[in-house]
């Protein structure tokens, strides 16, 4: 059955709620209030079955102290139901739903002139004319015109039909995005439980999905659903739902709450936006201005910088950047409302460009701003330039954007093929966030081994945390061999240098290394430390560490635990005598005395035996296990 999703619009007393219940046989007002004051409080409900096509009605307040509650229903829909009562013609709030809707991008409308019992043809012609100039500087201009009496009946089944015809030449099913829902309504059926209801904006929802709650974060589950108020078993994008939800306490949801299903979209903190101010709106935005923030079922006080231009005007267009109060859900494309807090007034609205919008400095700025106002995949290239080396995946980007994985994987396909990306470890990389990485591994590399004369390689431990640090050290791997492809480094073990790095001895300290080889050879199991050895020699305690890491590089040194180097030939003769020994297990006190050593060497020795194979601790004791290699 084709669905469409209509919200009505329109002054207070023009006749909404009875229009809706000529062309359903719905009553929206459902509370007491509403019934003793004759007006439409908060949001109502109808529905329309016919032909094989499915409407669905969001009746919305009329009056202006009750904006804040329209506003939470008007998200989602695709046709606006404009009325103007024949007898009054356009008044205030018929002017600012109409500029509501306009800035939240709702496709089409359609107008009602209701009343018509109760005004001659002339003043009809009159009121048809007076909408006309209302929506000519609108997205609406040209919208059909109906004339329509709930009372009488006239011009109601027009109107229905010119609706069930709009819904049955509706598209088909929508991309497979996750499901969302704003919850806009929260109530208990005795003995069954919880239930939220909202329009659908995006997904499908069956009965025994987990979705998320946002922004609390608590996973609830789908006990049965309704469309129109009937159970069904599936619920798709542009209908308005109805769910018995397990797990949860009434008081645990709240309007402007989303549920929302795996990988959709998440809570916001700071958005980029462009933003676009009603001609007459009350102030301008330039600096930080505190406003409230309408957002689908939601609203919440938010602080407004103006970013391109710096002042926006009213009447103007710009980007903007969005700090709500408490964190909303929201992805790129999401519309909105800002309203002036006190006294109460539309400003203007737009659309979400970025919901993890992080400013960035100087020349930068302007060129993520440019691009995060283009089209969906300038945007996805901006995040993925934004990421650095830590890069963005799919699944990661598909959040932001509000959208499925296979359309993003898609796009992302697009940009690598186009050289605007590059794939690896799961993730996508900007060839310029490369491009700098590289040029980062040189520099370290090149500052390394300028301290480093004598060394065979950097240590890759030391690399990878001075170059990619924290945010991207899992990405190791690719980043090491995407340098290595680059010519940038070579890999050996756990050491990297420039490819066909041979580091070579000077005459003077050929001559030094040999009498530090010495030294640690004349001293046996109990060698000095290199600045007991420089200060002996004479030298550099900085020149003489150097000598001693290159002479542990060419495997005539060991080093040993707690920073102590031995002679390799040492060290050999140890081991040979340990296994000598006969021994099957031994203590540490057993160990000093036969090799007549102090606890000083004698723990740094066994440790690196341990490390070796040659023995292995138990309790206090070491057993000797084989020669080592």
């Amino acid at each position: 059955m084709s669905s469409l999703l209509v919200g009505t619009a329109g002054h207070v007393d023009h006749g909404k709620t009875a229009l809706l219940a000529a062309l359903t046989g719905i009553d929206c007002d459902r509370l007491p209030e509403e019934k003793r004051r004759g007006i439409t409080l908060d949001l109502g409900f109808a529905h329309l079955e016919r032909d094989g096509a499915e409407i669905g009605f969001v009746d919305v307040p009329g009056h202006e102290r009750f904006l804040h509650n329209a506003l939470a229903g008007l998200g989602g829909i695709r046709v606006l139901l404009l009325v103007v009562a024949a007898d009054e013609g356009v008044r205030a709030q018929t002017r600012e739903h109409l500029a509501v809707a306009d800035l939240l991008g709702v496709p089409e409308a359609v107008v009602a002139v209701t009343k018509t019992d109760l005004a001659p043809a002339d003043l009809l012609d009159l009121v048809e004319l007076e909408v006309a100039e209302l929506l000519a500087p609108t997205r609406f201009a040209g919208a059909p015109v109906f004339r329509v009496s709930s009372r009488t009946g006239d011009g109601v089944a027009a109107l229905a039909a010119a609706l069930v015809a709009r819904a049955r030449s509706a598209g088909g099913p929508a991309a497979p995005d996750p499901a969302r829902l704003p919850v806009d309504r929260v109530f208990v059926v005795r003995g069954q439980g919880v239930v939220a209801t909202g329009t659908l904006l995006a997904g499908e929802l069956r009965a025994g999905d987990v979705l998320r709650l946002e922004p609390a974060g608590r996973e609830l589950r789908v006990r049965a659903l309704e469309v129109h108020g009937r159970a069904r078993d599936v619920a798709r994008a542009g209908s308005r739902v109805a769910l018995l939800l397990g797990g949860v306490e009434a008081g645990d949801l709240a309007r402007g709450d989303e549920l929302v299903g795996a990988g959709g979209a998440a809570p916001a903190r700071r958005l980029l936006a462009r933003v676009r101010l009603l001609p007459d709106s009350p102030v301008a935005l330039a600096g930080s201005t505190e406003v409230r923030l309408h957002l689908h079922a939601g609203e919440t006080p938010a602080r407004v910088r103006a970013l391109e231009p710096p002042r926006l005007a009213p009447g103007a267009e710009g980007l903007v950047e969005i700090r709500p109060r408490a964190p909303r859900v929201a992805t790129r494309g999401d519309r909105f409302v800002l309203r002036r807090l006190s006294p109460a007034a539309t400003l203007g609205g737009g659309e979400v460009l970025d919901p993890r919008w992080h400013r960035a400095r100087g020349p930068a700025l302007a060129a993520r701003l440019t691009a995060l106002a283009g089209d969906e995949e300038s945007a996805l290239a901006a995040w993925v330039e934004a990421a650095a080396e830590a890069g963005a995946a799919a699944s990661e980007l598909a959040v932001r954007l509000g959208a499925g994985a296979a359309r993003v994987e898609a796009a992302l396909a697009r940009l690598g093929a186009d050289a605007r990306l590059v794939a690896g470890a799961g993730r996508w990389f900007a060839p310029a966030a490369l491009g700098a990485l590289e040029e980062r591994a040189r520099r370290l590399l090149a500052d390394y081994f300028e301290r480093e004369r004598l060394a065979e390689g950097m240590p890759r431990a030391e690399l990878v945390r001075r170059l990619l640090g924290r945010r991207a050290a899992a990405l190791a791997d690719f980043h090491l061999g995407w340098l290595a492809r680059r010519g940038v480094l070579a890999l050996a073990g756990d050491r990297v240098a420039p490819p066909g790095r041979r580091p070579q001895l000077s005459a003077t300290e050929t001559g030094l290394a040999a009498s530090i080889l010495e030294a640690y050879d004349g001293a046996g199991l109990e060698p000095p430390s290199p600045v007991e050895v420089a200060r002996r020699l004479a030298a550099k305690p900085a020149v003489v560490e150097g000598l001693v890491r290159h002479l542990v590089s060419r495997r005539r040194l060991v080093q040993l635990p707690a920073g102590l180097v031995i002679s390799a030939a040492a060290f050999d003769r140890l081991r040979v005598d340990l296994e000598a020994t006969g021994w099957e297990r031994f203590s540490v006190g057993q160990f000093k005395e036969r090799f007549a050593l102090s606890r000083k060497f004698a723990i740094p020795l066994l440790e690196r035996l341990d490390a070796l194979a040659v023995t292995r601790r138990v309790g206090d004791e070491r057993h000797l296990l084989r020669r080592g290699p």
